[in-house]
């Protein structure tokens, strides 16, 4: 018999792990991460970082180094380019063997914004018993805290980083997002963060409702949720609160 996939969940932090994990994994979830020697991973440090962590809650079943570990980060830009498609199918031979696997993220949930669900879906292909475990997801967590629409939302990865089209991208959220009554979220890469809200806050209606939630489920977590003219006001009297939000993972989120 094959094996099962277990989509085992990562803290939403790289500091502090050991004290985190009680709070963000169930019992289950940590257990069950630790009886599993073969893993597909995004990134293999992280994942070291985050089985060591729990070893110090339950005993791994073997030693780290012992473990199986491949990488997956999705499809490479030269598969891409050239519409091929990698054999992601050759990462699951250990389930075919028989043994259990793991599927872990760099943070979070496994293919939630992730390259994951190619890994997901090959095991399905195959017949292969895929498990979800329970554990953080920064978007639910940024969209609970936000007070917006949790019946009807959409997530967008990254928006353009080139000027011109982010505005045009933020101009057509809030339109859809008015259209439909529909919170819009996307995130950001860390160190551009200052600039999201700058331009946000350029682009969107003073009534339009904005919000930005940082280091989700850390002990330096932080939501603001409130309409773009109230943060522009806010940022007129604490202008140092951009660059508080510099380098700090965050979900953005607008509901017009």
């Amino acid at each position: 018999m094959a094996g099962t996939l277990y989509l085992i969940p990562n803290t939403l932090g790289d500091e502090h792990r050991e004290t985190q994990l009680p709070h963000v994994l169930p019992k289950d979830t940590i257990h069950q991460a630790s009886q599993l020697r073969y893993w597909i991973v995004e990134n293999a440090k992280t994942a070291r970082a985050l089985l060591k962590a729990i070893d110090s809650h339950a005993p791994l079943i073997c030693p780290l180094q012992e473990m199986q570990m491949s990488e997956w980060r999705g499809p490479a830009k030269e598969h891409q380019q050239k519409n091929q498609t990698p054999d992601v199918k050759k990462l699951l031979q250990p389930l075919l063997d028989g043994h259990d696997m793991g599927l872990m993220s760099e943070a979070g949930l496994p293919a939630i914004a992730d390259p994951g669900s190619d890994v997901v879906k090959a095991a399905h292909q195959l017949g292969i018993t895929v498990r979800a475990m329970v554990g953080p997801s920064s978007l639910l967590l940024a969209l609970m805290s936000s007070g917006m629409n949790g019946q009807s939302f959409a997530f967008h990865g990254y928006l353009p980083v080139n000027q011109t089209e982010k505005i045009a991208s933020l101009k057509y959220l809030e339109q859809e997002s008015k259209k439909k009554h529909q919170t819009q979220l996307w995130i950001e890469t860390p160190y551009r963060n200052a600039a999201m809200i700058e331009t946000m806050l350029q682009s969107l209606h003073t009534n339009t409702h904005m919000c930005v939630a940082a280091d989700l489920s850390l002990p330096s977590e932080w939501v603001k949720s409130q309409t773009v003219g109230a943060w522009q006001t806010a940022i007129k009297k604490e202008p140092g609160l951009l660059q508080a939000l510099h380098q700090r993972p965050a979900v953005f989120l607008l509901l017009a």
